[in-house]
Formats: structure tokens, C-alpha cells, sequence
């Protein structure tokens, strides 16, 4: 069992943390509440930070004159400049964060697809927007694993979600201690696990561990960090992880039996077939690991991206490849 740093997340507080909804109610997650012992969290009230109280008339997102203003109808009062004055503040003092959980489908904290209104008190138009805050978040931490308590009702999402946050976390590490030989043996580790992601991105992180023009480690780490949250960027592929799945049979070619590959081959194809979920010719693999004690697959973290305790949150043959579809839908979200 692998030894997991704790990511460092910050989280909207209403989800799991406090009873401070304009309603004073609070959000119940499942997975938030999983991962609480494995994580460091930031709890931020976007809405109370800016002089909100508890209960609060609700605010909501209202075009006025063209320009998006964050407006509390009951009382008329416009709060668009303290929102916006608070993210700038709060989002410039952080570091060393690994990822972001905010309210779904807030005026404040909504990653996307949040109403605006036509006047304070009219009806909602069209027209679609991110959050005050959430909107500030995405813009500021492009690079970072960043999700909704809503979207994260995916299994699938969440899995892509613990991947990056422990991946980056781990990461951290490295850069803390700024030492070559750290920086080698995490990319070694994380070989397969990149390779399922992106292709490309692999073979670029691999020229800057080979450092081939002797450049110094500090510039390495950046250009390193840069191109890990690049290939990060999106869920793996189901054919990329069934290419990983074989690359990983080599291991044991001469110690299985023809009756025993046929059968993991035709595993593999069943799940690209989706006929099967990823578990299932993946609990193979793994018994082999296990079996002829294979080092260097034993330290692949693409076996195990993050704690085991947190596995039965990303569980669900149901929607094994829904999470792609809804990744693409958010980034075509962002776009808009």
C-alpha cells in the first residue's frame, strides 16, 4: 500500500463544513465527507466573506446594460464589486493548492451554466454564465483539477479528480525538495499512469527528466510541473488504458500460460467492447503483480492513483464511460 501526501483542496463551505446557505442549510456529500481524512481542506464562504449573513436573501446573476452584476433582488443591493475584490484577494494568497470543490450552480461559487436575469426581479433569459467566484477560479487556476459537488456525482469524474489532486500532490513533494534524483523516480512511477493520459505529453515530460541541454533543476520543475497538469488535463481514454493494460502483460510473458493470456486478451476486449468495466481485466493484471512480484509495476501508480479507501467512490459499471462525455461538456462550457 502506497503512502498518499494529502492534497491541499480548497472547498465552497457549505458542502460538508457548515450551515451556511443563504437558506442555513448545508450540502451532504458522500464523497466530500470520504475524503476529509485523506485531504487538507480550505472551507470559503465566498457570500459571507463579502459581509453576507446567515439566513440571507438569495443573490443572483442579472445583465444589466450588457454587464453581468451579482444583485440581491430582496434589498436591491449590488455586490458585484465586493465579490469580485474578494476572489482577486482570497485567490492571490494562496499556494501549494491542488484543487478546487465549489457549490454546484452557484451565483457565487457555480463553475458554469449558472441563470442570469433579465432584471433584479425579472425572469432568467438564455444566457448562461460561470459563478462570480467559481468563474475566478477556473480563470486563475487553469492548470488545477477543479470540479463541482454536482459534476462529482460522477464516478468517473471523480476518479480523474483524486488522480490529479494525489498526482499533483505528490509532486509538490518534489518540488519542495528540488532534487533531480526525486524528479526521476517520480516520473519513473508515474510512467504508465502518464502514458494513459497523454501520449504526447509523456514523451515531453520524459525529454525534461533526460535533460539533455543541463539545465538547471529549478527551470526543470517548472517546465516539468507545467506539462504534468497539461497531460493531467483530461480523463484517459478507455483505448489509452486498455494500450497501458497490454504494454503491462509483457511483464509476464514468459511466466503465464497461452490459456491465460487468451483469456486477459479477450478481457481487454470486452471492456473496450464495453462489455465489461475496467476493474475487470485490471484485478487481473494486478493478481499477477502480486503473484511473480513484479517491482517495477508494483510502484506504477497507475495501479493505484490514490488511496484504496477512496476506490469505492469511483465504483459504478453503470456510467464507466460517462465521465468523458460530461469532461468534454464542461470544456465546451468554458469556451463559451
Amino acid at each position: 500500500m502506497n503512502c498518499f501526501p494529502r492534497p491541499n483542496i480548497v472547498i465552497s463551505r457549505c458542502i460538508e463544513f457548515d450551515h451556511c446557505r443563504y437558506d442555513g442549510s448545508m450540502i451532504t456529500s458522500d464523497f466530500v465527507a470520504a475524503l476529509k481524512p485523506h485531504a487538507h481542506f480550505i472551507p470559503v464562504c465566498a457570500e459571507m466573506e463579502i459581509g453576507l449573513g446567515v439566513p440571507r436573501s438569495s443573490i443572483r446573476i442579472v445583465s444589466v446594460k450588457g454587464e453581468l452584476r451579482l444583485i440581491q433582488p430582496a434589498t436591491g443591493l449590488d455586490v458585484t464589486d465586493r465579490m469580485v475584490s474578494f476572489s482577486r484577494s482570497f485567490l492571490c494568497s494562496l499556494s501549494g493548492i491542488d484543487g478546487f470543490i465549489l457549490k454546484f450552480r452557484s451565483p457565487s461559487c457555480g463553475m458554469k451554466d449558472i441563470k442570469v436575469y433579465s432584471s433584479p426581479d425579472g425572469p432568467s433569459t438564455a444566457t448562461k454564465a460561470a459563478g462570480f467566484f467559481g468563474g475566478a477560479v477556473v480563470k486563475s487556476f487553469p492548470d488545477l483539477a477543479i470540479e463541482d459537488e454536482g459534476r462529482l456525482r460522477n464516478n468517473n469524474l471523480r476518479e480523474h479528480f483524486l488522480t490529479r489532486i494525489f498526482t499533483l500532490a505528490a509532486y509538490r513533494e518534489v518540488e519542495r525538495e528540488v532534487n533531480m534524483a526525486k524528479l526521476i523516480r517520480f516520473h519513473s512511477t508515474n510512467k504508465l499512469l502518464l502514458a494513459a493520459h497523454s501520449q504526447k505529453e509523456a514523451k515531453v515530460l520524459g525529454n525534461i527528466v533526460a535533460n539533455r541541454e543541463g539545465k538547471d533543476i529549478s527551470k526543470l520543475l517548472g517546465e516539468y510541473h507545467e506539462h504534468l497538469a497539461m497531460a493531467l488535463m483530461r480523463p484517459p481514454r478507455y483505448t489509452s488504458k486498455a494500450n497501458v493494460l497490454m504494454h503491462s502483460l509483457g511483464y509476464f510473458s514468459h511466466e503465464l500460460s497461452s490459456a491465460e493470456k487468451a483469456f486477459f486478451l479477450q478481457s481487454i476486449e470486452k471492456y473496450k467492447q464495453k462489455k465489461l468495466p475496467f476493474s475487470a481485466p485490471l484485478s487481473i493484471l494486478q493478481s499477477w503483480i502480486a503473484r511473480f512480484d513484479e517491482e517495477y509495476l508494483k510502484e506504477q501508480t497507475f495501479f493505484e492513483p490514490f488511496p484504496e479507501k477512496l476506490i469505492e467512490l469511483c465504483r459504478d459499471t453503470q456510467c464507466e464511460w460517462a465521465g468523458a462525455a460530461l469532461f468534454e461538456g464542461r470544456k465546451a462550457g468554458r469556451a463559451d
